[in-house]
């Protein structure tokens, strides 16, 4: 029998062995880089810009993130999406891709051939030409640029989303203040923002010609993460395990409610807080009576996430993440403008949370002056708010 038994224990300790080689062999693999390799969202520009032809340039960039990989690019194309407020019947799109490798000449058919991107980053050129009888409804352009990658981890299609305005509205004698707490405001309209713009450049362009000292500027928190290029496409969303669980243990409206929802939030945090706010959430709910503490404990960007439908076309099929640093973007826009300024998230519930303010400024006050929600939940596309404080008796 005790031979047995060495024999059992021989036989256990063999498979724990084992079973550590393997998962030290993951952990060592997974930190492989693979097929990194990154396309740029690049730098947009309308050359051509006429009442019955826009032609929209970009110059994007492949770059290969490991230090020491060859990653090929055997495919690469685009298609693109136009929203308009009128109909696109007589609108006709053509696109061109055109290659500007450094050590390889584009070719004159327009065929994309297969190119190995190493240390070096390598550019190309996508140009989306439109033609039509009148094109001023037209209000975006949504791009999908699809490439494969091709190397130590296999062959892998990506897609990278780039979202491109086309309209941009002239200042508006008929803007109107309206009434609030202890202040005037003011909803500024703007062009869809994306990655193209910026906070500071938004604010002069659009709010600092109605602006007099002691105004206050507001931007919505969405608008502010959309300029740093804080959203994911689902396609591009993993669930995992915990997130595929987790998810149903939220209210319907949540943006926590669904498996991408949640498995966003787990990608910026971290596996282990989720779960471990999520356990704390439970037993602060049920056994102290006290809700909301999952939100607490996993940090601000679980509120802020809003999944798709969430926000304006076509980020509505986007998940798009809280703003990064919003500090440091309220201080420069002051440093810029002069304005005092604050990055908020309001919505018709009458719930204003003011992520970050210049420093002096009452947050009472802009919570009062936002209660009504000025800036809108719908299209009004009006992601800034003048508030002007009124003399109090």
């Amino acid at each position: 029998m005790a031979i047995v038994h060495i024999i059992i224990g021989l036989v256990v300790f063999l498979i724990l062995l084992i079973g550590l080689l393997l998962l030290i062999f993951e952990m060592q693999f997974r930190r492989r880089p693979g097929n990194r390799l990154e396309l740029t969202l690049g730098e947009w520009d309308l050359e051509t810009y006429e009442p019955n032809h826009y032609l929209l340039v970009g110059e994007l960039e492949l770059i290969n993130q490991t230090k020491r990989l060859e990653v090929m690019v055997p495919e690469l194309w685009a298609e693109v999406t136009l929203l308009s407020k009128a109909s696109l019947n007589d609108v006709q799109t053509t696109i061109q891709i055109t290659p500007h490798h450094p050590d390889a000449s584009a070719r004159p058919d327009g065929y994309w051939f297969g190119y190995i991107v190493k240390r070096k980053p390598t550019r190309l050129e996508i140009a989306v030409d439109m033609t039509g009888k009148d094109l001023s409804p037209l209000e975006s352009a949504w791009l999908r640029v699809h490439y494969v990658t091709y190397g130590p981890q296999g062959r892998i299609p990506k897609v990278r989303h780039v979202i491109v305005p086309l309209k941009f509205p002239a200042s508006e004698e008929g803007y109107r203040w309206r009434p609030a707490v202890n202040a005037d405001v003011l909803p500024v309209r703007t062009h869809l923002l994306t990655h193209l713009d910026d906070p500071a450049e938004v604010v002069k362009r659009y709010a600092l010609p109605y602006a007099q000292p002691g105004d206050i500027i507001t931007l919505g928190e969405t608008p502010v993460a959309l300029m740093q290029g804080r959203f994911r496409h689902p396609t591009d969303v993993r669930p995992g395990w915990l997130a595929r669980r987790l998810c149903y243990y939220f209210m319907p409206t949540s943006s926590l409610a669904t498996a991408c929802g949640m498995q966003t939030l787990v990608d910026l945090v971290g596996a282990w807080r989720v779960l471990f706010a999520f356990l704390g959430g439970a037993v602060s709910k049920k056994l102290l009576g006290k809700p909301g503490m999952f939100y607490v404990l996993a940090g601000e960007q679980a509120r802020l996430i809003d999944d798709v439908t969430g926000t304006l076309p076509p980020y509505d099929q986007f998940i798009v993440l809280g703003p990064e640093n919003p500090q440091q973007v309220v201080d420069r826009i002051y440093q810029e403008t002069g304005l005092a300024a604050a990055i908020v998230d309001a919505n018709d519930l009458k719930a204003v949370k003011i992520l970050a303010a210049t420093p002096g400024t009452s947050l009472e006050f802009l919570e009062q002056a936002l209660i009504s929600n000025p800036a809108g939940n719908a299209d009004e596309q009006t992601p800034l708010v003048l508030i002007r404080p009124t003399p109090t008796a």
